[in-house]
Parts: C-alpha cells; sequence; structure tokens
C-alpha cells in the first residue's frame, strides 16, 4: 500500500466520502505507428472500494496487449522492497523529532489533524516529513476506504491476462529516492500544505476522483499538477517533468518495435503540456484522446 501512496502525495489529500457517478468515464489515450500501439490509462492510485471506473476502451486494449507497464512493479516482491526502504529512510535519527523542525503554528496544526485521524503523534515525532505525510495521508483515505488496495494499479494487475508481460519504468529504489532525495525544506513545504488541505478542504479528494471518473481534463490538471506547478516548480520537474521524460525513452523504444503496449501511470503524468500524450504528439506520433 505504501508504493502507490508515495506515488499519489504530490495528487491527492483529503477522503471524503464518496460516490460512484453514474457513468464512469476516465480518459484513455491511444498512440498508433505502422505496427504498434500504446494505450495510455491515468491512474488514481488510491480508490474507494466499491466505484466503478473502468472504461470499455481500457478492457479492450488489456484483452490484446503484449505488455503491460506501470510505475514500479506491482509484486510482492516489490512491496517487500519499498517497506524495508521506507523503513530504512523514512525515520528520523535519534532523539530528533518532527515538531523540532516545524514552526510553532504548523506544529500545532499538525497535532491536531493528528488526534483528529487517531494517529499517535508518539508516532508521527519520528517520522521524516514526506513520510509524515504518507501517515496522515494513508489515515485521511482510510477514514472513507480509499485504500491503495483499490487502485487502479492494484486492480488491473490482477485482472490483465497471465499472458501480458508485466514491466515497470522505475525500480521500487528509484521511486523511493524521489522522496527520500527532496531537500528537507521542500519536504516541510509539502507536508504544511497537506496538512492545511486535509484540515480546510474535506472536499479536495471528493472533487478529484468525481474529475477523474468524468474525464473533466480541465478540472484535473488544476488539481492534480495545477498546485504543484505554481508553489513548488522544483519538486514539479522532478516529480512529473523529469521523469516522463526518463519514461519516453521507453515509449520511443517500444514504438520503434511492434506489438500492443498498454501504460498505466498516475494520472499527473498525462495532463497538459509536459504530460506524456502532448510529448508524443510534439514527436509527431497519432495520438488519439483529449487535448
Amino acid at each position: 500500500m505504501l508504493r502507490s501512496l508515495l506515488v499519489a502525495l504530490a495528487a491527492l489529500l483529503a477522503s471524503p466520502a464518496l460516490t460512484a457517478p453514474a457513468s464512469a468515464a476516465p480518459p484513455v489515450w491511444t498512440v498508433r505507428d505502422a505496427d504498434s500501439e500504446i494505450v495510455l490509462f491515468g491512474s488514481m492510485h488510491v480508490l474507494p472500494k466499491d466505484l466503478g471506473w473502468k472504461p470499455p476502451a481500457l478492457d479492450a486494449a488489456l484483452s490484446r496487449a503484449d505488455d503491460l507497464w506501470f510505475e514500479v512493479p506491482m509484486d510482492a516482491a516489490a512491496d517487500r522492497r519499498m517497506q524495508d526502504l521506507a523503513g530504512a529512510y523514512g525515520l528520523l535519527p535519534p532523539g530528533q523529532t518532527l515538531t523540532s523542525r516545524l514552526k510553532p503554528r504548523a506544529a500545532a496544526r499538525l497535532r491536531k489533524l493528528a488526534d483528529r485521524l487517531d494517529v499517535p503523534m508518539s508516532e508521527v515525532e519520528r517520522l521524516k516529513p514526506w513520510m509524515a505525510e504518507v501517515r496522515l495521508t494513508t489515515a485521511a483515505f482510510a477514514l472513507d476506504k480509499g485504500l491503495a488496495e483499490d487502485g487502479v494499479e492494484r486492480r488491473l494487475q490482477a485482472a490483465a491476462p497471465p499472458k501480458v508481460v508485466r514491466r515497470a519504468f522505475e525500480t521500487p529504489d528509484q521511486q523511493m529516492a524521489l522522496f527520500a532525495g527532496a531537500p528537507e525544506a521542500d519536504q516541510v513545504r509539502t507536508l504544511n500544505a497537506t496538512v492545511r488541505q486535509l484540515e480546510k478542504d474535506p472536499g479536495a479528494y471528493r472533487r478529484l476522483v468525481a474529475a477523474w471518473s468524468k474525464g473533466d481534463q480541465k478540472a484535473l490538471e488544476r488539481a492534480v499538477v495545477g498546485g504543484m506547478r505554481k508553489s513548488s516548480p522544483a519538486l514539479y520537474r522532478q516529480f512529473i517533468v523529469e521523469r516522463n521524460a526518463r519514461w519516453m525513452d521507453a515509449l520511443q523504444a517500444r514504438l520503434a518495435g511492434s506489438g500492443r503496449t498498454v501504460v498505466v501511470v498516475g494520472a499527473g503524468h498525462l495532463l497538459g503540456p509536459d504530460g506524456l500524450p502532448a510529448r508524443l504528439r510534439a514527436l509527431g506520433y497519432d495520438v488519439e484522446g483529449p487535448r
């Protein structure tokens, strides 16, 4: 569960009660050349259990796919590795506390939120800022049954035919390095922003899931990448722009060959001018789907 939450932190904040829309239609993009097809699907890593979301185009693509790509592997070995890495890199040195790194007002907000979410402060105090953000966000999701076990990747990993080869753009070590390696000032800034969001805007997650379910690209871009792009350009470059650029190498190599591929990554990686669809269009590929 931790792996998916780590990826989701930049986009997903609070988690109020949700109801499934009458007709869910998350966006799908299809990229083609003479002998290749890549179907791109932007995921929500954390979803309520009973939310219906899978578009027919994605089911059809999976049924004929040769390979299925995720951000990181979705198997038990990768889960164990991510948990080990979180324990190694998510804790402060003995004798140090999280609140000592925060301004008094921010520390007070953190304590209040932890109490509301029933997360012991004795546990939170031991965490580095990025891991505290994971812990509090996890607790907020759990209040409304929003769980990574019910996110897109977990469901597709189980649902895709056995013949479909599972692949990944990153290793657990590479993804963990993104979080653990961020400057502490940036970690504190995003932790404070998440605490404020969880405290003041309990409708954020509901609106995000609704926008995703309806395929509302403008609302998704505002919610998922707009805030990060404005408030923390360095993190936006690190978490979105630079990763997308690396992933493009794999996509272009796949298009240079032949066959059918499905790519499932966080929705933020497919949005706006830095998103994978826009990058592929800029290179001249035929891309069907939202602009």
